[in-house]
């Protein structure tokens, strides 16, 4: 009983590491809308969401409110990156990025 104990306290951070080893993400996801992009929200809050989201992710954003809607244009003509860390947050990008209009692709995080 003593012996099984032990060894679980020695294998649990070996498991751990494991774990952790097989959901850190090994990509990083690159990106670009060449041409304008609009959006018509009808939701204020969520049109100041998506414009921090796009500016944050570097794109040009242009929000302009008319006819009881929000148009929010966006456009990020060069290649950029993320580097999400896990392997579930790249799938997230990449989903939330092509449902977006973006071009992706993934690409192996540099070594180190």
């Amino acid at each position: 009983m003593l012996r099984a104990f032990i060894l679980s306290l020695v294998l649990l951070p070996v498991c751990a590491l494991t774990v952790v080893a097989e959901t850190s993400a090994a990509e990083t996801v690159r990106y670009r809308l060449e041409n304008w992009k609009a959006k018509h929200i009808h939701d204020v809050a969520k049109a100041d969401q998506l414009t921090d989201i796009l500016k944050k992710l570097g794109c040009e954003v242009q929000k302009a409110e008319h006819n009881g809607h929000i148009d929010v244009k966006y456009r990020c003509p060069q290649w950029r990156q993320i580097s999400p860390e896990t392997e579930d947050e790249v799938v997230r990008w990449e989903k939330w990025l092509r449902q977006h209009s973006f071009q992706t692709e993934r690409k192996p995080k540099p070594a180190g």
